[in-house]
This record gives structure tokens, C-alpha cells and sequence, in this order.
């Protein structure tokens, strides 16, 4: 998979692209990441990209020709991209999003900066997406937050297809909790079901513990949620569980 970045500091992005799962995405050609310096398209000596807005008023605007220019460049080196302007008014940003996104031949992301960009530049944007409702200094942060998010759910990314598949929010439910070594520590124990060797307990564990996190952190991703009848069995008996710990 592509992904385009048009941004006035593409070297904010060299440590992001050499390290991890990116690195080895990038390595193992699963995707490839091209920064584009929008300054390159700018007129001028001193290359210019943002601009007083008519009308006076705070801050500075991104100027219209470096995005155009910038638009059109990345646009040739990958035809079928999803252009994506990255701004706090666009669509929430999440799992759902990023499955959507990881089915697409490549993404060009518009880090914006300053009070926005010209209004003229929309008729070269497909979406608008926002990564949260606060804003940064730049839409950087947030492409490299959506290509980590995207380039997990590709195939031969995570080296295992079952990690992306159980990742918190595949599937509206948080993710159970995780032991590892020591069997012991400040005299807490790894559960004993995680040590039974049982895989079908353990699954049953698993679930019940992602549905008990979800009920008490996300509670609202349990109410646009159709529990199965198993689901509804499992919740039962944890609830069940913490009542009689609870109680004595």
C-alpha cells in the first residue's frame, strides 16, 4: 500500500518510518511512504506557503498553488489514491475508518497547519479526517497515527493476521488483559485458567475479560453492540463472579 505525505517539514517523518513495524512494512514492501515537501511547490524565493486571511483576523492560511502543485504531484505517482485532508472538522477517525482505509490502493494525506488551508483546495480532497476532537500544531501527528493504525491491519504486517484481528476495537470490545513472566509478581499470580493449557477455557476467559474492560471503561461501545447468546452466557458468569468477590 502507498501513502503520500504533503507537508512543510517532511523530516519529522524519518524517525517514524525507521522504526518497528513501519520500518519492516517498509522493508518488506507492504507499503511504501513518500513525503512530499509542499515548500517544492511553492513561487519564490523564499517559497511561501501560508498567507494573511481576507478579511483579517488571527493566524496565518495555507496558500492554495503549493497544494494544488503538492496535490497534483502525488496524485501522478499514485492515480488511485484516497486524497485525505487531516483537520479537528473532519470524521472521526477510528478502527472501523482504518479497516475501510486498509482496503484502498493508497492514501495522500494534507497535513495542515496554521488556521487551515484556502477553501479553494476542497474540490482536490476526498475526505476529511480528524483523529480527535483537540487540535495540534500540525496534521503530522495524525498521519503518522493513521498509517501505524492502517499498515497493522495489511497482510504480512504484524507477522501474525490473529494480532490485528484481536487489537482492541476490531470488533466494538476492548482487548482482555495480559500475563506474561514472571508467574508472580509483588504478590499478584497470573490467573490459573492462563496456565491450564485448556484453550477453549481460556478463550471463554479471554472473552469475559474483554467484555468485563469494555462494560467498565468503554461502556458506550456496549450499547451499539448485538451480544451473542455466548457472549451474553460469559458476561453472565464474570458478573456473577466479581457479585460473590464483591460480597465476601
Amino acid at each position: 500500500m502507498q501513502f503520500s505525505v504533503l507537508t512543510i517539514f517532511p523530516e519529522i517523518f524519518d524517525s517514524f518510518l525507521s522504526h518497528g513495524i513501519i520500518r519492516r512494512a517498509i522493508e518488506g514492501n507492504i507499503i511504501t511512504v513518500n513525503p512530499l515537501d509542499i515548500r517544492d511547490f511553492a513561487e519564490g524565493k523564499h517559497r511561501i506557503t501560508d498567507d494573511r486571511p481576507y478579511g483579517g483576523g488571527a493566524g496565518m492560511v495555507m496558500k492554495p498553488e503549493p497544494l494544488a502543485g503538492a496535490i497534483a504531484e502525488a496524485r501522478k505517482l499514485m492515480p488511485g489514491g484516497r486524497t485525505i485532508l487531516l483537520s479537528p472538522q473532519g470524521r472521526p477517525f477510528k478502527q472501523s475508518v482504518a479497516a475501510e482505509f486498509s482496503l484502498l490502493e493508497g492514501l495522500i494525506f494534507i497535513c495542515g497547519r496554521y488556521e487551515g488551508v484556502d477553501e479553494r483546495i476542497y474540490k482536490y480532497i476526498d475526505d476529511e479526517i480528524s483523529i480527535g476532537d483537540y487540535v495540534l500544531t500540525g496534521g503530522e501527528p495524525a498521519a503518522m497515527i493513521i498509517i501505524d493504525a492502517v499498515t497493522r491491519l495489511l497482510p504480512g504486517a504484524l507477522g501474525g493476521e490473529a494480532s490485528a484481528e484481536k487489537d482492541s476495537f476490531t470488533d466494538d470490545l476492548l482487548e482482555h488483559a495480559h500475563y506474561t513472566r514472571p508467574p508472580e509478581f509483588e504478590g499478584e499470580s497470573v490467573p490459573d485458567v492462563l496456565l491450564s493449557g485448556n484453550h477453549g477455557i481460556i478463550e471463554d476467559w479471554r472473552l469475559g475479560s474483554s467484555l468485563v474492560r469494555t462494560l467498565i471503561k468503554r461502556p458506550d461501545l456496549l450499547e451499539k453492540r448485538i451480544l451473542s447468546s455466548r457472549e451474553k452466557q460469559v458476561l453472565k458468569q464474570w458478573c456473577e463472579y466479581i457479585e460473590r468477590f464483591i460480597s465476601g
